[in-house]
């Protein structure tokens, strides 16, 4: 059985996760508390794991990769899409300021109420609802991540993202990538491709999009 020692050792530090602040996000969010009860013994492998109903909690190194790619800072407020289990919110929410986490699945986004206050983190707001508008009433954000693949990135959302702000998500249908795009002026990005990568297509209007 992996520890979570062995995580972090092996699966982050050794695959180049060289980030401090992340590192301690890793460990001191217990991804062991957001799995369900017959994959426990599995909690601290490299892989994504089924949490029920066709959904997976996302493998550790992803979900650092993902996290130090974005350099968050602890002013920083970000917008997270597709909430899942909460475990990627809760190692988010100890780097920055606060997490907005919307989930557009009923269930999850109630396992995640559940799930979040398990590890106390007073910084992640949750809602249930579709992740392609945003949540523009607490806009513009430090950072967006997303969790789900669309096949282009949401307007909104790029919209909702600060200048000088980064969005971080996987995009296109079959194969994907995992795009980094840092808002350069109101309407201008840079972009630039980091992973090939598989995640769950994004569903709502994305879908129609």
């Amino acid at each position: 059985m992996v520890t979570q020692e062995e995580m972090i050792e092996k699966q982050l530090k050794s695959r180049g996760i060289s980030d401090e602040k992340v590192l301690k996000a890793m460990q001191e969010v217990d991804r062991r508390l957001f799995v369900p009860e017959e994959m426990k013994a599995h909690a601290y492998e490299d892989r994504p794991l089924p949490i029920g109903k066709d959904q997976t909690i996302s493998q550790p190194y992803i979900v650092a990769y993902m996290a130090e790619k974005l350099e968050i800072s602890p002013k920083n407020t970000i917008l997270e899409v597709g909430t899942g289990c909460g475990y990627n919110a809760a190692v988010l929410s100890k780097l920055a300021l606060h997490v907005y986490s919307v989930e557009i699945i009923e269930w999850l986004a109630k396992l995640a109420e559940e799930s979040l206050p398990k590890i106390e983190v007073p910084n992640i707001t949750t809602r249930q609802g579709d992740g392609f508008a945003g949540w523009p009433e607490k806009a513009p954000f430090d950072a967006i991540i997303l969790t789900a693949a669309p096949a282009s990135i949401p307007n909104p959302l790029k919209e909702q993202l600060k200048i000088g702000g980064k969005l971080l998500a996987p995009v296109g249908e079959n194969s994907q990538k995992l795009i980094l795009l840092e808002k350069t002026g109101k309407d201008s990005f840079k972009e630039k491709t980091l992973l090939l990568v598989n995640f769950v297509a994004m569903t709502g209007k994305a879908e129609s999009n």
